[in-house]
């Protein structure tokens, strides 16, 4: 089975700039997929992008962090584990090179999970390891997806 995802990208000259040795380019622009808002995106404040705009590597960091929740409510659906909250303060580490090539190294995800059964707790930890297993995005990278999971029973 195949899924075919589109996105559009445009961007105009007219926010160039000119110095006395070089052009430089704005990294501001848009990205639209058909049916949803247009989302304006720029480079990361380190490559001289807008650091109020998003960035490729908080849209590559956010894909996994969202991919790998989905993917562990589902296996938790599937062994019957009911989570209540779920929250995570991820990491990605980016290597730039001398020639200024780069590439992430590393993501660093930290999900804690509250559950409703404390007997699941080590279950729902373990389950971590089969969602990364499922999740699309971590399939499609060529770096390490680590995780440092916790899980407590949720009291009122």
């Amino acid at each position: 089975m195949k899924h075919l995802f589109q996105a559009e990208v445009s961007w105009t000259s007219s926010q160039a700039q000119e110095d006395s040795t070089k052009r430089i380019y704005s990294k501001s622009h848009q990205i639209k997929i058909e049916g949803k808002p247009a989302l304006n995106v720029s480079a990361a404040k380190a490559f001289k992008g807008d650091p109020e705009l998003y960035n490729p590597e908080d849209l590559l960091l956010s894909s996994l962090v969202s991919c790998h929740m989905m993917s562990y409510l589902y296996v938790c659906s599937q062994n019957e584990i009911e989570v209540l909250e779920y929250s995570d303060n991820a990491e990605a580490t980016l290597e730039v090179a001398a020639d200024g090539s780069g590439r992430f190294v590393a993501v660093q995800l930290n999900p804690k999970v509250k559950i409703s059964n404390s007997d699941q707790i080590e279950l729902a930890i373990e389950l971590h390891t089969k969602a990364n297993q499922l999740c699309f995005i971590a399939n499609s990278c060529n770096f390490a997806v680590l995780h440092n999971a916790s899980c407590e029973v949720f009291k009122m």
